[in-house]
């Protein structure tokens, strides 16, 4: 390509930039001016991509965890002809436009990941590099000649502080991902000041200690410098590779570069100007030069070809692969009969602990969905996600389902969404309900995203026991209710195991699945057959003309059922509600709240060893609502259920006076 039309290209992401920043009087200009280089020469020689379908899955995919230069990627998909406009650019910001302030998955075509809050694109990218080398192993695709997916990430100074992406870096170079190439803006400016404010780490030697290849470009301002150093990031060692490039924050603003001033608020209309003139920039607001349009139109053109190509090989791959197994892998498959089959694999015979019965599902569930893969947070022994005979995930086994995370919950959760963003598998992870508090950016993230994947939470009340309050969750139940998009199964013993797992995999964004340590008994057959958490809570046992209506989630159930039995042998009408999903009831239409909960009855009461807030919206101010709105504490866990109230005859006794006020 010729360096100086490329140079061309690299100042339109600058002007584009600022200017689409200028006209919506909010933004960063700092972040895509200093970065255009370095990423016009990596989308324009370097990274495989094909504009005219987006989606393709031999593609590289390009992460700008620095999401606040979101007019960085806009300017790019512009300029790449991926179907974003000009007048997309000059609505920047705006109510409906497709460059709003963060990048957005699922909103603009050519975001791979929605960015923002600094250092989870770094996390995710881990995850989309473990994917892309799992997805290669368990189809052959390794075995060829065929290009494999590689991941690009842009990171800033910002990213490098958070602690995620310390978890994140260590985990990808104890497994090698070679695959994992990340662009570390260091202009040395934040939006306080210079970096050395509150960062004054060595982060090359950092990397090394990682297991990192650190490679730096002394000025990644000079495309030609960027070039040589992208040419030898992209030749493996082995290992992930860091490649440091020395930038000028708001490179080409003759005032502004290099200072504070250009990282989060626009230049200012005389300081574009003063630009412009910097740069010889004679173009209206707004316009590309034809020199650049051409040189790209003809290397997206060049794209499609190349991509083409690799489609042609990849069939040919297919005709002698597990189609099957690709094409499962590809689509997500779950079969129809799932909620069959797992109910036959749920361990219904004796009491047992909810992480255990899950634990046993899990297996089926492996067996029936290849795409489903994940492991724990070092704790796959307590909660039971271990699938037998699948394999471990490390730097020597890439076709392994288990993947061990190591202690590093934050980027267990942001691994995760890069693995469900890869697009070839459904993933888990695991850790006790108490440290879902290390994972609730992820969750979040997961959310917006509306990923297809699964936390499977463990340990999930004072039931803990001996652990103490710093073990038994409180709070974690209602926080993970209260995010939007997710949807929270706590099922009350095996068979509702069964039915929330099968309901898990078919939903469509991030589910939670909150489990027990205790052992909980099993359903008769006649109230199995009662049990659908598809609308969050069923009648699971009711007496003709009921005065009163008990309701509960998980291991409560059977507490409930239990005091509902001392009560009716006193001679009170009952009707007992299972709620395995408290949030998805709540989003239930009029009509079938009514059906559950009667306006008739207002005599209503419910039972949940967590916090009790949330279940006012169903007991109303009238109710009781029996719960734990405050810390547990260390003892054998009978001893614990008997001083909170969480005993047959106790909850009897709360119902009995609560009916009798």
């Amino acid at each position: 390509m010729d360096v100086k039309t490329l140079r061309k290209a690299a100042d339109t992401v600058r002007i584009l930039s600022a200017e689409a920043i200028q006209k919506a009087k909010s933004g960063h200009p700092g972040m895509p001016m200093g970065n255009a280089d370095f990423a016009m020469v990596l989308w324009a020689k370097y990274l495989r991509h094909n504009p005219a379908d987006p989606k393709w899955i031999g593609r590289d995919r390009f992460v700008l965890s620095a999401g606040h230069g979101s007019m960085l990627i806009y300017s790019l998909l512009h300029l790449f002809n991926y179907g974003l406009p000009m007048e997309e650019l000059q609505n920047f910001r705006q109510w409906g436009s497709l460059t709003p302030g963060h990048p957005e998955f699922g909103h603009t075509k050519g975001i791979d990941i929605t960015t923002g809050p600094l250092g989870s694109g770094f996390g995710s990218a881990v995850g989309m590099a473990i994917a892309a080398k799992q997805f290669a192993a368990r189809t052959g695709l390794d075995k060829t000649e065929i290009p494999q997916s590689r991941i690009f990430v842009i990171s800033g100074d910002g990213c490098m502080m958070e602690g995620n992406t310390s978890e994140a870096a260590s985990l990808a170079g104890t497994m090698k991902l070679d695959n994992l190439v990340v662009f570390y803006d260091d202009n040395g400016i934040t939006i306080e000041g210079n970096t050395g404010l509150a960062f004054t780490e060595d982060v090359a030697a950092r990397f090394a200690a990682y297991n990192w290849r650190v490679l730096r470009c002394d000025n990644a301002n000079d495309i030609e410098k960027v070039d040589a150093a992208l040419a030898e990031a992209v030749k493996s060692d082995g290992r992930p590779t860091l490649l440091i490039g020395k930038t000028t924050i708001g490179f080409g603003a003759p005032n502004k570069a290099g200072t504070h001033g250009c990282h989060g608020e626009p230049l200012g209309d005389e300081e574009i100007a003063a630009t412009k003139k910097a740069l010889g920039w004679e173009e209206a607001p707004f316009t590309v030069p034809q020199s650049v349009k051409d040189m790209l139109a003809a290397r997206t053109a060049e794209l499609a070809t190349e991509a083409a190509a690799w489609n042609k090989e990849f069939a040919k791959f297919l005709e002698s692969a597990d189609k099957g197994l690709i094409d499962s892998l590809l689509n997500c498959t779950v079969p129809e009969n799932l909620l069959e089959e797992l109910l036959k694999a749920a361990p219904v015979e004796k009491p047992i602990a909810s992480r255990a019965s899950s634990g046993t599902i899990l297996q089926k569930a492996s067996a029936l969905v290849p795409a489903l893969v994940g492991g724990a947070a070092d704790l796959a022994p307590s909660t039971k996600t271990n699938v037998k005979d699948a394999g471990d995930f490390n730097a020597e086994c890439r076709s392994g389902r288990n993947l061990h995370f190591g202690i590093r919950e934050l980027e267990m959760g942001m691994a995760g969404n890069g693995m469900a963003l890869y697009g070839t598998a459904i993933p888990y992870t695991s850790t006790f309900a108490v440290f879902s508090d290390y994972m609730k950016p992820a969750i979040r993230l997961a959310a917006i995203q509306k990923l297809h994947e699964l936390y499977i939470f463990t340990h999930d009340s004072f039931y803990v026991g001996e652990d103490g309050p710093t073990h038994e969750p409180i709070e974690q139940l209602t926080m993970l209710r209260t995010i939007p998009d997710m949807t929270v199964f706590r099922p009350a013993e095996a068979h509702e195991v069964a039915h929330c797992w099968a309901a898990a995999l078919k939903k469509q964004g991030p589910v939670a699945m909150m489990l027990t340590r205790q052992d909980l008994k099993p359903f008769s057959e006649e109230l199995s057959a009662k049990i659908d958490v598809t609308r969050g809570a069923y009648v699971l046992s009711e007496d003709a003309g009921f005065e009163a209506v008990i309701m509960a989630s998980g291991s409560e159930v059977n507490l409930a059922l239990d005091a509902a039995a001392i009560l009716r042998a006193e001679g009170l009408k009952l009707r007992v509600v299972s709620v395995p999903s408290l949030e998805t009831f709540l989003k239930q239409d009029a009509a079938f709240k009514e059906s559950i909960l009667p306006a008739v009855c207002r005599k209503r009461i419910s039972i949940e060893a967590g916090c009790t807030a949330m279940w006012y919206a169903l007991v109303g101010l009238d109710g009781l609502a029996i719960g734990l709105d405050h810390f547990g504490a260390s003892a054998p866990y009978k001893k614990l259920a008997e001083e909170f109230g969480f005993t047959p005859d106790k909850v009897a006794a709360s119902v009995r006076a609560y009916l009798k006020a």
